[in-house]
């Protein structure tokens, strides 16, 4: 599956990533990673992140954490978290341009992903971000979701995953199906990024 030719991906600017799943490793079943010695980036995830920022795109994580919520770890630990993930990222010459994070529950907000509030949030804050310019990297329904009610284009990374069904479904939706983010800017990106 590729990304067909009436939406190029020369004209792509903002690449949105799901955390859990697309940076770092997500832990199995309903745990949560609740501290910088539980976070474990995935293979090739620094590099990809610095090709995208040396082709001009702005790389801005979109990612719900429901742990906050449950009481499992702070906004504090989290900023901790995102603190130490900036700071490996930089000495592989990779940066973040932006974290956005939904915090709540299912039903308290309008930024929980399938919904599109962190998302409409980072349009705020960058305002040239525009659907068409923009990409979504997500490894579940929820992700794929969101990018497709904001009309973006959309990157299912395929891993451990939801059920079959659920699995299923972002498949049917998403425009590309990749392993991983290294593979996404790899094949699909590089080439036409170098301006």
């Amino acid at each position: 599956m590729s990304f067909n030719s009436a939406s190029p991906l020369s004209d792509i600017l903002y690449v949105f990533l799901d955390r859990d799943g697309v940076v770092n490793r997500k832990p199995p079943g309903d745990r949560f990673v609740t501290r910088w010695e539980e976070f474990e980036l995935l293979p090739g995830v620094e590099e990809a992140i610095a090709k995208l920022n040396r082709s001009g795109c702005k790389v801005i994580v979109v990612t719900n954490q429901r742990g906050v919520a449950l009481g499992l770890y702070s906004l504090k630990d989290l900023e901790q978290m995102h603190d130490q993930l900036r700071k490996v990222l930089a000495q592989r010459g990779a940066r973040l341009d932006g974290i956005y994070v939904c915090p709540h529950e299912d039903g308290q907000c309008n930024c929980r992903k399938p919904l599109t509030g962190l998302f409409e949030q980072a349009f705020e804050d960058f305002p040239e971000a525009r659907a068409e310019n923009s990409l979504v990297v997500g490894d579940s329904l929820r992700d794929i979701e969101a990018g497709v009610r904001m009309g973006m284009r959309t990157v299912l990374v395929i891993g451990e995953g939801d059920s079959k069904m659920v699995e299923e479904r972002a498949r049917q939706l998403a425009n590309v199906l990749v392993t991983s983010l290294g593979e996404l800017v790899d094949r699909h990106l590089s080439g036409e990024y170098h301006r």
